[in-house]
């Protein structure tokens, strides 16, 4: 009787487990990769290795290889990266990239992608819970000094440079193996 009683027990053990394993394979299975630039951002790769196959964030790549931040971006973190695509590049006066990737200009590069930065891993919610909890506009400072205003406009979140330009979260909470990639339309500068 107590060998039947534990083979039905080890029977009904293996059952549990193997129940188990199907719910957790799922909730594994659901972190999601997002798409940026037409290319899938793996969570497993770091802010580096995922924004240099993004073709709407080539500017970005040539300008981070330029300031010579590539080792830095690839480190560990955690960092919080606002991205601006190429788009929000092409915004700026005529001249200006081709003139910011030049050796002599590393130092201002190297400033304003820095103000890009912050030391940190911000989701989404985070941020909008920091934007509540100090009234409708919360103060981030940046790697590179700068500080940005983050406010949401509906389910929104948009970030006011030290010049006063706003620049839209277009898809937030791109998760990287050393931190988050929120893309924007707009490039962030500092004051001066």
């Amino acid at each position: 009787m107590s060998k039947r009683f534990n083979l039905l027990a080890a029977t009904a053990a293996i059952a549990l487990v193997a129940g188990a394993a199907s719910i957790v394979a799922p909730a594994i299975a659901q972190e999601k990769t997002v798409m940026v630039g037409g290319a899938a951002m793996f969570p497993s790769k770091n802010i580096i290795e995922n924004a240099v196959n993004s073709k709407d964030h080539t500017t970005l790549v040539a300008a981070v290889k330029a300031a010579g931040l590539v080792d830095t971006l690839s480190g560990k973190g955690p960092f919080t990266v606002f991205a601006p695509t190429n788009a929000a590049f092409a915004k700026l006066p005529a001249g200006t990239v081709d003139n910011l990737v030049k050796p002599e200009n590393k130092a201002t590069l190297t400033k304003i992608l820095t103000c890009h930065v912050v030391a940190a891993d911000a989701m989404s919610m985070a941020i909008k819970k920091m934007v509540a909890d100090d009234k409708g506009a919360h103060k981030v400072k940046t790697v590179g000094g700068c500080v940005l205003t983050a406010k949401t406009a509906g389910d929104k979140i948009t970030l006011t440079d030290e010049k006063g330009q706003v620049a839209t979260v277009t898809i937030a909470d791109v998760k990287q193996s050393n931190g988050v990639i929120h893309v924007i339309d707009t490039v962030l500068l500092p004051a001066s």
